[in-house]
């Protein structure tokens, strides 16, 4: 227990970024020198003067003022390259070396548990700055994520460090004044079009983009195999998510690249059959409206799994259960911050709002007859059937009814494991389905049934967590991104997307030291013991 906790406090540093520091500008996922971008908006900062010279960094300004996500066409910024933020940051680890979006939560819950109180503080910063310079809360800090943010956890991040600043005796109203016309901004992003979910009252996850997306340029492969999937899956995919191009469609006209594929792969009547040679499609390609799922399901942060559709494809036509949940927690949490801040009226209309959300949430996303939350295809009018982990963040934000929160965990078998939360119960190849487990999900998990008096389950899920990250640690010495809850071990025979299991890791590091601070005392020695 002392090992790990010594790796987590040195990883806090070792995973520090800062605009002065060479390592900061490396980016795996594309080729190229690295290139920093300021924003047009503001002069040269002293400590980027030398850059250049310093590090083999290009420093570049943006086109134009970016006011809002989606302004900018990426191809008119040209090398992809990091955007400027003016405090250090914590990032993923790994491929993942820049500030994110939802990962900073969980970073931050781990380091106010560390006593970092001041580079938490500037992470939420670093937001405020994104939000002025570059439209919103990015989904990181690199040019080709000026299209999207992350799921909103920013009112989350602020409350986390007013709160750690409370306890230790120092008053952050002020503080909580400057942060909280942000936090309305980014809130504005969520309940407007094209964030919203049709008639329903709820959102959606939806990329400003348009076409694949840059930073999957270091996995060439990963939108062929797709591509042959659906090929070989007529019956589990839409047809607009395939489109064969054999009638002289100029090429520059699609949306990406044209794939020829075979079907080589499909199965075969009969053995002679399978002898013969392959049935050739000479042109096939991915339609634009994959393009939009594919990048609105990794503005939902779960890039990579079937629960909408074959590789979430059809993402932005979802009312998802977690972004509905979530904004409910910002209402509530904006209401709470208008009262500290002695502004009754506006509190007034953040609860009537939150009060609207609860209600659309039951009519749509409350599947009574099976005691779960469900994501709601608004576009066909119907629920999706797919279980997902999710069902536990109305837990987590209070949404939930008493009786609504007792259904859920009557259901609690369907996704634990000996490991912890599987994110599904269905096995399709994707990191975030079974039977993999992620750090953020359990934290949520076992903070909603925390809340809801559901102790002895959150124990059981959370020692079930906890050790299997305790047993990995000892068995390499690392902690990772992600976690197989049925071997408890941390291999993940990821089949497409991000196939690593990255070391570092941030979220990990931070959910750890969360869900040990609010183990019961004998279960936490009990966990040492072992």
């Amino acid at each position: 227990m002392q090992d790990i906790q010594h790796f987590i406090a040195q990883a806090w540093d070792s995973l520090t970024r800062k605009m002065t520091s060479c390592a900061t500008f490396q980016d795996v996922k594309t080729p190229g020198e690295p290139t920093l971008y300021l924003p047009a908006d503001i002069p040269q900062p002293p400590a980027i003067t030398d850059l250049s010279r310093r590090c083999p960094v290009h420093v570049e300004i943006l086109p134009e003022v970016i006011h809002h996500l989606g302004q900018i066409d990426s191809q008119r910024i040209g090398t992809p390259g990091l955007l400027y933020l003016p405090k250090p940051y914590v990032v993923p680890g790994g491929r993942f070396n820049e500030m994110y979006g939802w990962d900073s939560y969980f970073i931050i819950r781990g380091l106010l548990r560390d006593g970092r109180t001041e580079l938490a503080q500037g992470m939420v910063e670093n937001f405020l700055f994104e939000i002025d310079h570059y439209g919103g809360i990015l989904n990181a800090n690199r040019t080709y994520y000026l299209t999207r943010s992350q799921p909103p956890f920013f009112t989350s991040m602020i409350r986390a460090v007013y709160d750690a600043e409370q306890a230790k005796g120092r008053n952050a109203e002020k503080w909580l004044a400057k942060t909280y016309p942000y936090a309305v901004k980014d809130y504005n992003l969520w309940t407007r079009e094209p964030h919203l979910a049709g008639s329903t009252g709820l959102s959606r996850y939806f990329d400003f983009g348009t076409g694949p997306v840059p930073e999957m340029a270091d996995a060439p492969n990963y939108y062929r195999r797709v591509a042959h999937y659906l090929l070989l899956h007529r019956d589990l995919s839409d047809a607009i998510l395939v489109e064969t191009r054999l009638s002289g469609t100029p090429r520059h006209v699609l949306m990406g690249p044209v794939f020829g594929l075979d079907l080589c792969a499909a199965p075969r009547a009969s053995a002679a059959a399978a002898s013969q040679e392959c049935e050739p499609v000479e042109e096939l390609t991915l339609s634009e409206d994959f393009y939009k799922g594919d990048r609105s399901m990794r503005e939902s942060g779960f890039d990579t799994s079937f629960r909408f559709g074959p590789f979430s494809a059809a993402t932005h036509h979802y009312a998802p259960v977690c972004l509905n949940s979530l904004l409910y927690k910002v209402e509530t949490d904006l209401e709470w911050m208008s009262i500290q801040l002695g502004r009754g009226e506006e509190a007034q209309q953040w609860r009537m709002r939150a009060m609207k959300r609860r209600e659309a949430v039951n009519r749509y996303l409350w599947d009574e007859s099976r005691g779960l939350y469900m994501d709601y295809d608004f576009e066909r009018g119907r629920q999706s059937s797919y279980v997902y982990a999710t069902t536990f963040y109305p837990l987590w934000v209070g949404l939930a009814a008493p009786e609504q929160a007792h259904a859920v965990m009557q259901n609690l078998r369907l996704l634990e494991q000996p490991g912890g939360l599987a994110m599904s119960q269905q096995a399709t190849g994707m990191q975030w389905d079974f039977p993999y487990g992620w750090a953020p999900v359990h934290l949520l998990a076992i903070e909603g049934m925390r809340r809801y008096g559901f102790n002895s389950d959150a124990d059981r899920i959370s020692y079930k967590f906890l050790s299997m990250v305790l047993e990995n640690f000892r068995r390499d010495g690392t902690i990772r991104e992600k976690y197989n809850v049925v071997s408890r071990t941390t291999e993940t025979p990821v089949e497409a997307g991000y196939t690593q299991n990255v070391i570092g890791f941030g979220w990990t590091n931070g959910v750890f030291l969360a869900l040990l601070h609010e183990l019961p005392r004998d279960m936490a020695e009990r966990l040492v013991e072992q």
